[in-house]
């Protein structure tokens, strides 16, 4: 019989326990459930492939990092001409970086504007920048983290 008030009592406590989540999970749903920016946007995703000098690799990588790239690969290059085609033309080194960035599709024209103007002032800055559309990603999560939007949560349905 002396058992029986604690049992009781920890039953009791675990019904609170569920009451509460069960309220926690209905407030986080009414404040999910309205339009805001925590929901997912329909903003596309495209990839960001920059070839640059590889002495210039990091300024640019952080350059693109600046326009919501979230994530980046360098993967290191040699560039496809021969040493004699580089000697007729003046040109040295053949060290490239192609920098892999995943970037909305909102952000490229301003992106795509700045890495032309340093391609253009920055001595030996020369590069070539191009996209490709992303046709597709799994998850709102990886989406969220992609497009760097930390705020996406995934919706319930």
């Amino acid at each position: 019989m002396a058992d029986k008030p604690i049992k009781e009592r920890s039953v009791a406590a675990k019904e609170r326990a569920v009451a509460a989540k069960k309220e926690i999970k209905q407030r986080v749903a009414q404040k999910i459930k309205p339009a805001s920016p925590n929901t997912v946007t329909s903003n596309r995703l495209k990839l960001l492939i920059t070839v640059v000098a590889r002495n210039k690799a990091e300024y640019f990588t952080d350059l693109i990092q600046s326009f919501d790239v979230n994530m980046q690969m360098i993967a290191l290059a040699e560039g496809t001409a021969n040493a004699k085609m580089l000697g007729l033309l003046g040109l040295t080194d053949s060290e490239k970086a192609v920098i892999l960035g995943v970037i909305q599709e909102n952000k490229i024209p301003d992106a795509m504007n700045t890495l032309e103007q340093k391609f253009n002032t920055i001595k030996d800055g020369k590069g070539v920048a191009c996209t490709v559309p992303l046709t597709s990603v799994i998850g709102t999560l990886i989406y969220g983290f992609l497009s760097n939007n930390r705020l996406t949560v995934k919706e319930s349905k």
